[in-house]
């Protein structure tokens, strides 16, 4: 019998342009590119030059902390560059794709006779070990941390969120190895949503299944873990995404690194909003041409409305993204009496507008902060939104006035960024509190290494 968890806190943001159950095949293109920024903590190393020839499941770069841990590619072909930002920070490795692409055989491994040390050597091998991220400081974990459980959550429900389910039809016989694969390492915990009703997810064995019913944040693994299994100080727990069970599910059933995943386009700006099958680190252009007005002031996020990161058309699918949303800017609106005016067809989270009468109404909502920076009111709208056993607001407080003691005692080591997003969203100081909570772990993983 699968355990439920009732949660009542949190705020589900109803917005246009959700994608329709169909599935679409895009062209590979011209370039692919793997970026280090899309794996938090992690200080990359180029192990590749530009020219090079790799093989998809060649490492391009490792963490310099721990060079066993690599990265692989998504394809085969040319390093055509590698591109750095400020004091040579490696930005992106780019790849010219070959026209047949060439794998490297890492070998079919049945994962009921491996131990844990074989999993974990078998990922690190195969340039997939980095998919695993960690509590505390939510950052790609490293293979001496032993963790006391992992979580999956196949739960996503964020705004206009890639609908797991559909993600995982005809891929139930990897998610499942992933899933044992996982398991040989600690006990593994799957969270899945109320309206869930696959097989693939309610049935998974060697996995303890809960049910999460609620709003959201109830998807974030951060709010799972603080109900099921709270993280103090010097416990670690690993945390990973669905999409990245399958892919170490392919590794184990065909012996090849296969970085297909299937993202949601969305947002009110697409003209039709699908599902794409696309490769990790394909370019954005590759999957909105043809589908949204480039003449007209967009805002496209490498990711969901809440969490996402600003890009462009000549940029690259993140390594653990599953949407690309494109909204409206906002910057040409222009609005007489301004915040005044009673509106019927904007959203509020406090009923200050008559839509909130309006029942199940979507929503085409802009990039706009729609106000400006102020003091910190203690008023409890984080706690509205925040389903977690924390006080948000005082947590916010230690970490600007950089109060480590404080810190560690509100329960910043069982939180990330992206718990506090909704938070961020509701803060009439208009503070950016997932940064904040990024440069606090930050600030706490440094005092304590």
């Amino acid at each position: 019998m699968n355990k439920v968890f009732k949660l009542r806190r949190g705020l589900d943001i109803h917005l246009q342009g959700a994608a329709e159950l169909k599935r679409i095949k895009v062209d590979i293109g011209d370039e692919v590119a793997l970026m280090p920024g899309s794996f938090s903590g992690l200080i990359p190393k180029v192990t590749v030059k530009e020219g090079d020839h790799v093989n998809a499941g060649q490492a391009l770069f490792v963490n310099k902390q721990y060079p066993e841990v690599g990265f692989a590619s998504p394809v085969s072909g040319i390093v055509a560059a590698i591109v750095r930002g400020e004091r040579r920070k490696v930005l992106r490795v780019v790849l010219k794709p070959d026209a047949e692409q060439c794998h490297t055989d890492y070998g079919v491994k049945p994962v009921d006779g491996l131990s844990a040390d074989e999993v974990i050597d078998a990922l690190l091998q195969a340039g997939l070990f980095g998919y695993i991220d960690q509590l505390p400081y939510a950052i790609s974990t490293n293979p001496q941390t032993k963790p006391k459980a992992i979580f999956v959550s196949a739960l996503r429900d964020k705004p206009l969120a890639c609908d797991f389910e559909y993600e995982l039809e005809g891929n139930e016989k990897d998610f499942q190895t992933g899933l044992d694969a996982l398991s040989k390492v600690a006990t593994t915990y799957l969270g899945v949503g109320s309206k869930q009703q696959s097989p693939g997810l309610l049935q998974a064995r060697n996995v303890q299944v809960n049910v999460f019913d609620g709003p959201c944040p109830a998807g974030n693994v951060g709010v799972q873990v603080n109900h099921i299994a709270p993280v103090n100080k010097g416990d670690v727990v690993w945390t990973v995404d669905p999409t990245a069970v399958i892919f170490f599910g392919r590794l184990f059933n065909t012996g090849k690194v296969d970085l297909r995943r299937t993202v949601a386009i969305v947002g009110s700006e697409v003209s039709q909003p699908v599902y794409a099958e696309v490769l990790v680190g394909q370019r954005i252009d590759t999957m909105l041409k043809g589908k949204v007005d480039e003449r007209r002031s967009l805002r496209i996020i490498d990711g969901n409305v809440l969490t996402g990161r600003h890009c462009g058309m000549d940029d690259y699918l993140g390594a653990h993204s599953s949407e690309v949303t494109v909204i409206p800017e906002g910057d040409q609106a222009h609005e007489m009496f301004g915040w005044i005016m009673p509106r019927l067809r904007q959203f509020s989270v406090n009923r200050s507008y008559f839509s909130w009468l309006m029942g199940g109404r979507k929503y085409a909502l802009d990039a706009r902060i729609k106000g400006g920076r102020r003091h910190m009111i203690m008023s409890g709208e984080y706690d509205k939104v925040l389903p977690m056993d924390i006080y948000g607001e005082f947590l916010i407080k230690a970490i600007i006035t950089q109060d480590i003691d404080k810190m560690e005692q509100l329960g910043i080591y069982e939180v990330a960024p992206e718990d506090f997003a909704l938070a961020e969203f509701v803060d009439s100081s208009k503070l950016e509190l997932q940064r904040i909570v990024r440069e606090g772990l930050d600030m706490l993983r440094k005092e304590n290494a």
